[in-house]
């Protein structure tokens, strides 16, 4: 089914307290998805066609390894990733690439600087140039460039919507998600975007999630649970709730879209309207806790001036 084309009918979702009055109000859309697909919780419009953006790199992953790209765990970790720009991130897509007979030249990501302010700023200090290794999506860049080389293909153009990698990629996120791409669109990256459903979304991490050992989509889930260091990165919001709830995979994306799903595969998928990063998280917690994650796991990812609402409800708290 092709989701719906139109203005997406978002509900409020968080408000931001000060002294106990609403100063703010985020509004957005979510769904929480139990083990065997059917709906727990859901809120605004999760059916509406939206951009991803990069939670979909497990999907993409997932495609690769389907077309028989086999990595190492952090391999498949940093393909998945929206990296920060540490020394870390940049070895494991550096190793990726040579490995498969590449170099950072190829790579069609365009020239940055690390995305964590901290490791940009150490750039600068250190008068280092924006490369197309530092940019956030490297590691997914070098996982493509590696798939076509497995595949004898082209890799000159392996952007292109009609190149055979992202067209098998597209299949597969068709098939994951059960949703048919509603357009297609170039994320910042340079790679092709294809509209699904929040709701096809969550679908789709719960089939990698709960994927049995030994399938491909195992491989991407086994390697975003042993390194969720290289998914995001140290002073990521991700990246500490992976290792705070065990077997959990998360995917963050631009716009404020998340999605996250346990190994039994309970998940959550989420998009808030006017894209505040502290709107998705606290809708994530408050989602997360709704799919059965014990509520003390997540206290350290909670922000005491804000309010979930939406029949998401967490307790009342205000600033002083």
């Amino acid at each position: 089914m092709t989701p719906p084309q139109r203005e997406p009918r978002h509900v409020p979702l968080v408000h931001l307290l000060r002294d106990g009055l609403i100063e703010g109000v985020h509004h957005g859309s979510v769904v929480v998805l139990a083990p065997d697909g059917s709906t727990m919780f859901a809120a605004g419009d999760p059916d509406v066609a939206m951009y991803p953006r990069s939670t979909a790199k497990p999907l993409q992953a997932a495609a690769m390894a389907r077309l028989g790209l086999r990595l190492t765990a952090s391999g498949f970790a940093i393909a998945a990733a929206s990296h920060s720009g540490e020394s870390r991130h940049l070895t494991a897509a550096s190793e990726v690439l040579a490995v498969h007979g590449c170099t950072e030249d190829a790579l069609g990501t365009p020239a940055d600087l690390p995305f964590d302010p901290v490791e940009r700023d150490a750039w600068v200090a250190a008068d280092r140039k924006p490369s197309r290794l530092a940019h956030n999506c490297s590691g997914k860049h070098a996982a493509m460039l590696a798939t076509c080389r497995e595949r004898g293909w082209d890799t000159e153009g392996y952007l292109e919507p009609g190149h055979p990698l992202q067209r098998a990629i597209r299949e597969t996120v068709e098939d994951l998600t059960g949703d048919t791409v509603a357009r297609v669109a170039v994320d910042g990256c340079g790679a092709p975007l294809f509209a699904v459903s929040l709701h096809g979304l969550a679908l789709a991490a719960s089939r990698i999630a709960s994927a049995p050992e030994g399938t491909p989509e195992f491989l991407v889930a086994e390697g975003i649970r042993r390194h969720p260091d290289l998914v995001a990165g140290t002073r990521r919001d991700v990246t500490g709730l992976m290792r705070a709830v065990p077997g959990l995979i998360a995917k963050d994306g631009f716009e404020a879209v998340q999605l996250a799903a346990l190994p039994d595969g309970t998940a959550v998928a989420l998009k808030i309207a006017d894209g505040g990063d502290r709107a998705r998280r606290a809708v994530l917690t408050a989602a997360l806790t709704r799919a059965g994650v014990p509520a003390d796991r997540l206290v350290p990812f909670a922000d005491p001036t804000l309010r979930v609402t939406g029949g998401l409800a967490t307790p009342v708290a205000s600033d002083e």
